[in-house]
């Protein structure tokens, strides 16, 4: 790792800036003696590993895709597949997954109309036919969905470090402000007609994945968090380098960034991958949802150009981003205050509905996504690095290049203008580090 510099901000601090400082730095020298403490990794050869990300997984946990409501098939096997591959493939069982990032959505439904601290604050809701049909609070989110959710987690607990950052269907309530109400007429193709949704409260996220929830209270490598848990941080050793990972909520608030900021400066120097839901478009622009764009209308929403602008762009150590949220594939390279590269990366498979043909539903068969997730595999031996990025399906138990009728099962509706190879190449490419060596050093030796 490339040699660190004393910010001049730390010579002229008073005493007791001074002790808190160190106090933090003995507190990370812990984090760091426990990390290593960690048992070795089954991987004994090369430096070479895989991150495996898992997009919006609403449509598997979804109550009203279980045979229990009369499904033909229970849609959470899909996402079961998907958290049984990666036991499968975890450093401790022989394989080279060395950590998990979940980008959000993990459940389908909200559990309350609108939160007491919106309404608080002067809020109310419009009526909103649109999210009545098909996202009104149910008791269900509790005793079908979150235990499902559970269920696929704990396949892979105890086994590698995961991250998780809250989408807008993990909040307490998802409405749509009096401001921006729905169109009489709904337009599809135009997001907006369907009014300006809210979220708000995390009382559910927190209970099941927050900073004291069983999956991550005193585990080594889950070492900060905010809001309860609604942003978190990771550690994990991979390809001779120490990584962390930094999960942030939905239009994550300027609160977020500032502790997001922090952790950066105590891990500083560390190569840091940066997991939110809501980030990119399908065609690599960094924009909201028009749908669920509210920082025009709350302050303390933030949007993906703040978070560029006021955090990724100014931390020369993000050099990966990872997003869900909006339907499709893309990806972009931009250029740090420093020159230096940073990927970001959306992924997001919840309106794929091949599974459901195949179940013989009628059309318009329901969406759920068919199993599709990425796998980053980093090649750490390469004189330059790379992410290799697969896009994998346990459920018909191929990436996307080797399945002969990906494009013609998904390219219409997601990207007509592409070829098929060009289809195809979205979701299978390769990314140059070329900066990484430059940035992060030459890391250690391969066990």
């Amino acid at each position: 790792m490339s040699a660190r510099r004393v910010p001049d901000a730390d010579i002229h601090m008073k005493p007791s800036e001074h002790a808190m400082l160190k106090f933090f730095r003995r507190a990370g020298a812990m984090v760091l003696a426990l990390l290593l403490a960690l048992p070795a990794p089954a991987v004994s050869a090369g430096r070479n590993f895989t991150i495996a990300v898992i997009p919006d997984t609403q449509t598997y946990a979804n109550f009203r895709h279980q045979k229990a409501e009369g499904f033909p098939f229970d849609a959470a096997d899909l996402m079961k597949q998907q958290f049984d591959y990666i036991a499968a493939h975890s450093a401790p069982r022989g394989g080279d997954i060395r950590f998990v990032a979940h980008v959000g959505d993990v459940w389908e439904h909200a559990t309350i109309a609108i939160d007491p601290a919106h309404v608080a604050r002067g809020f109310k809701a419009a009526p909103n036919p649109f999210l009545a049909k098909y996202f009104a609070p149910t008791t269900k989110v509790g005793t079908v969905e979150i235990p499902l959710a559970e269920e696929a987690f704990d396949k892979i607990a105890g086994l590698v470090p995961f991250g998780i950052a809250p989408g807008n269907h993990d909040y307490d309530a998802m409405w749509t402000d009096i401001r921006y109400p729905p169109f009489p007429v709904v337009d599809p193709a135009n997001k907006r007609s369907l009014g300006v949704q809210h979220v708000g409260g995390l009382r559910s996220f927190r209970s099941t994945f927050g900073d004291r929830s069983r999956f991550f209270a005193g585990k080594p490598w889950y070492v900060a968090s905010h809001d309860g848990g609604a942003d978190s941080a990771q550690i994990f050793e991979a390809g001779g380098y120490r990584f962390l990972h930094i999960a942030l909520q939905f239009n994550a608030p300027r609160s977020s960034l500032r502790w997001a900021a922090a952790v950066l400066r105590r891990y500083r120097g560390w190569p840091t991958i940066l997991s939110t839901h809501d980030y990119l478009t399908p065609l690599g622009e960094r924009g909201s949802d028009p749908a669920m764009d509210a920082h025009g209308i709350d302050p303390k929403d933030g949007s993906p150009q703040i978070l560029w602008d006021e955090l990724i762009s100014r931390h020369d150590q993000i050099f990966l981003v990872l997003c869900g949220h909006q339907s499709g594939e893309a990806r972009r390279r931009d250029k740090n205050a420093f020159g230096h590269d940073v990927d970001q990366l959306l992924a997001d498979y919840q309106d794929r509905h091949q599974a459901s043909i195949d179940a013989g539903l009628s059309p318009p068969p329901p969406p759920l996504g068919d199993g599709w997730m990425r796998l980053l595999g980093f090649d750490m031996d390469a004189a330059v690095p790379t992410i290799r990025v697969r896009t994998y399906s346990p459920h018909y138990g191929k990436d996307s290049r080797a399945l002969a009728t990906y494009a013609a099962w998904y390219k219409a509706a997601e990207r007509p203008d592409l070829t098929d190879a060009q289809f195809l190449d979205q979701s299978d490419f390769v990314l140059s580090l070329d900066d990484f060596r430059q940035r992060f050093g030459p890391g250690r030796s391969a066990p």
